[in-house]
């Protein structure tokens, strides 16, 4: 095995569409950078990362290492987002090399590929997880173009956070014209079966000029006051409400 003609060719491989140089909003207590990675196995109506979600990507790790070396004592962590970075296989060997960097790691991602997932967490390249819950299962494919059964690889990703030592959190977009009251406390009662007990997120959608789906927010937004929101053990966290 040539592991040096290993480590160039996931070196050179170019799924990064651009970095956010610095960040404190990102990842609570560590000033990061952000890297979008490009691509996604979703087509989310309501993405406006289109040249992300629908690119090849621009830069490789190379391209980036030396920034983040450049920015040592000024960095405490890294968010991975996208796009969706879990499709990359490339993402494991890159993690490590800016672990090695004694970074610390935040990933963003839609949890369709529980696999990547339980391996970074198995090997403690992760820090943590922020996990998009898109919406339930009946609707998987008209909010986000994937089929209804895919639904179970979430399901799968929750599960390995569930039961995992890691920090994470489930977060929410919602749109009025995708999700109804219905389909969020749907979503709740998922959670409180899962006997979920961190903070969900939930945030309405706020109006971009363009998204996959060309919708708009029509300044229409959802009313917190009509989500159940007691009996339940977790928190909701309402943003843009």
């Amino acid at each position: 095995m040539n592991t040096n003609k290993e480590n160039i060719l996931w070196n050179q491989k170019t799924i990064f569409d651009s970095i956010t140089p610095f960040t404190l909003l990102d990842f609570k207590s560590y000033p990061s950078a952000i890297l979008w990675c490009s691509g996604c196995d979703m087509r989310c109506k309501f993405c406006y990362n289109t040249d992300i979600v629908l690119g090849t990507g621009k830069y490789n790790f190379e391209d980036l290492e030396a920034f983040l070396i450049s920015r040592k004592n000024l960095l405490k962590g890294v968010v991975i987002c996208g796009g969706e970075p879990t499709i990359h296989k490339e993402l494991f060997e890159i993690i490590q090399a800016i672990k090695k960097m004694g970074l610390k790691i935040k990933l963003d991602t839609n949890g369709l590929h529980p696999k990547m997932i339980k391996k970074l967490i198995e090997h403690d390249l992760i820090d943590f997880v922020a996990l998009d819950f898109k919406t339930h299962e009946q609707k998987l494919y008209d909010v986000v173009g994937v089929q209804n059964h895919h639904f179970s690889k979430f399901e799968q990703s929750l599960d390995i956070l569930l039961h995992s030592k890691i920090e994470y959190e489930i977060r929410t977009t919602i749109h009025h014209s995708l999700h109804s009251i219905e389909d969020i406390n749907i979503m709740l009662n998922f959670l409180q079966n899962k006997n979920y007990t961190k903070s969900y997120y939930v945030q309405n959608f706020i109006d971009v000029p363009s998204t996959l789906g060309n919708i708009k927010r029509e300044n229409k937004l959802l009313a917190k006051e009509k989500i159940e929101s007691s009996n339940y053990s977790f928190d909701i966290i309402y943003r843009n409400f």
